[in-house]
């Protein structure tokens, strides 16, 4: 038996189900899929993405500007970062996220404080969790955060210098004690959003990234050890 589409099956054809090139590079590089220093060819991608070369070429002009591979003499590559260029990232990223923290303070709404609330008690629940669940709700909360501050380049250029740090799996979230004391921070910090004390909010982002930092020296050293 032949099925007859019907008028709105042919003005609205199903969406294609095949993934994003660009969103499908992205994720093999950020979960470690594609590693570091992995060649990128265009027609090899352009078989596993099910797409044509366009699109696939396409996708690794926006990677590049993204930062996330780079050109070498054999053509594009993973890009690999350097323990010091991550550090570099987290220093940035504490100035950035004290700032967002600021202009949350000050430019928040209800329905802002009431997202950020709700995580609260969520995260308390996932002292038992695997790490990766943990880094993705942490992920979630500190969006909600530059969310409130209602600043579009401030959250895109936060949102880059996550997608970068996204690609270290050994969250600093596993260290030995932090994910409680990371949640008495992000309750500290909604306190201050909420009380519209801006200079406290920045602080406290600070510090709480200054932390995360630390740890992540405490583990690179480990690893050397």
């Amino acid at each position: 038996m032949v099925t007859v589409p019907s008028d709105d099956q042919r003005r609205f054809p199903p969406p294609d189900r095949r993934p994003n090139p660009y969103e499908k590079i992205r994720q093999a590089i950020l979960s470690g899929e594609l590693e570091p220093g992995q060649p990128l060819v265009e027609a090899t991608l352009a078989e596993w993405c099910q797409v044509s070369r366009t699109p696939v070429r396409e996708a690794l002009t926006r990677l590049e500007q993204d930062g996330l591979i780079r050109r070498g003499d054999r053509g594009l590559v993973v890009r690999e970062s350097s323990p010091e260029e991550i550090l570099d990232i987290y220093e940035t990223r504490i100035v950035l996220e004290a700032t967002a923290a600021r202009f949350a303070a000050d430019r928040r709404n209800q329905n802002d404080l009431l997202l950020m609330r709700r995580m609260i008690p969520r995260m308390a629940t996932l002292a038992d969790a695997d790490a990766t669940t943990k880094a993705a709700v942490n992920a979630d909360f500190h969006r909600l955060v530059w969310r409130a501050s209602h600043n579009g380049s401030l959250i895109d250029l936060l949102g880059r210098l996550s997608m970068h740090l996204g690609r270290y799996p050994a969250t600093t979230l596993a260290y030995p004690g932090r994910w409680e004391t990371s949640n008495r921070e992000h309750e500290q910090l909604v306190d201050a959003i909420e009380a519209r004390n801006g200079e406290l909010a920045a602080e406290l982002a600070g510090q709480h990234f200054t932390a995360a930092r630390d740890i992540r020296l405490k583990l690179w050293e480990t690893d050397l050890s």
